[in-house]
């Protein structure tokens, strides 16, 4: 059976992921998924820089405002959903072009990872909930992971509550690792017929990229689209809310630092954000890596170095 055409363009976050993205869209007759947890979320506009009507340039986009901000999103309704936005794409005899800076629900789609269904009982899982409701709990949520299973506590965030919980859980359930288990799904072969672009740039520029993203979300209204969220009644602890900029700026609402801070947050956890995504790609295998650095600053000829990627490979 041929398999299907996908093409990735993933990446850092400001590395400038979505110009590149309208160009080589055009260039190969793609429709554009996006592979990003915020951009998902209606009314959550310029913290998650989604892109404009305008910047889409009439290239079709699917995953992009069609969540309200109240429900939850996680890798496998992303796995779901891209899957769904490509079986439609395909059937326009197009090609779905992956775009985003999300590794893990990249990695979900292109092997297709199986994510094992927990039982039903969701029981361990409350009580799980309950004990991190508090600072204490939380830390001791971490140790627990870190005695059970001490790669996945390497690579999961001691903050990601939700993830550390779901490793807990499948070992309670399997006896298993979590890690181990996506390391099995890992190494299976890709359904599709694709080409994994990682888009990137030297370090100093890419920091440089951020902190002016971050003054010219601050200037667009980011604290005011974060007053708006926190109004209509968004929860702290929701899906929605763990976004960088909206977590930072909900914690300045509650009074817990002052402006000027939680604009320093901003940047720095940003920029550990992107060293961790360039670290998680390149733990991935066969992707080809697009250094702005080496072939240079213009999207055209960035372009030009993907599309004579995609003829050698018979994609498009």
């Amino acid at each position: 059976m041929t398999k299907k055409p996908l093409i990735i363009l993933a990446g850092p976050t400001a590395v400038g992921k979505t110009a590149l993205s309208i160009r080589l869209a055009k260039e190969t007759g793609a429709e554009i998924i996006s592979a990003d947890s915020m951009q998902v979320y209606r009314g959550m506009d310029i913290g998650s820089a989604k892109i404009t009507k305008e910047e889409m340039a009439g290239v079709p986009h699917y995953l992009v405002d069609v969540l309200e901000p109240e429900e939850d999103f996680n890798v496998v309704r992303f796995q779901n959903m891209a899957k769904d936005a490509a079986a439609e794409i395909w059937s326009k005899g197009k090609i779905p072009l992956v775009v985003g800076g999300t590794g893990f629900y990249i990695q979900a789609l292109l092997y297709d990872i199986d994510f094992t269904e927990n039982d039903g009982d969701e029981s361990y899982r409350r009580e799980l909930e309950k004990k991190a409701s508090d600072e204490q709990g939380a830390l001791e949520l971490y140790e627990m992971l870190r005695n059970t299973d001490p790669k996945s506590a390497q690579e999961i965030h001691p903050r990601n509550i939700k993830r550390i919980i779901r490793a807990l859980e499948f070992y309670r359930q399997t006896g298993k690792k979590i890690s181990e288990h996506n390391e099995t799904q890992r190494q299976k072969e890709s359904p599709y017929n694709y080409a994994y672009f990682v888009l990137n740039d030297e370090r100093s520029r890419l920091y440089e990229r951020i902190d002016r993203r971050v003054d010219l979300m601050m200037e667009q209204g980011l604290l005011e689209e974060v007053r708006a969220l926190r109004e209509r009644g968004v929860r702290k602890d929701s899906t929605a809310m763990q976004g960088l900029g909206y977590k930072e700026l909900y914690a300045y609402l509650d009074g817990e630092y002052p402006l000027d801070e939680a604009v320093r947050i901003i940047k720095r956890d940003t920029r550990h954000f992107a060293k961790r995504q360039i670290t998680w790609f390149k733990r991935e295998k066969n992707v080809v890596w697009a250094d702005r650095s080496v072939i240079g600053q213009d999207d055209e000829k960035l372009a030009d170095y993907m599309l004579d990627c995609l003829r050698d490979r018979k994609i498009i």
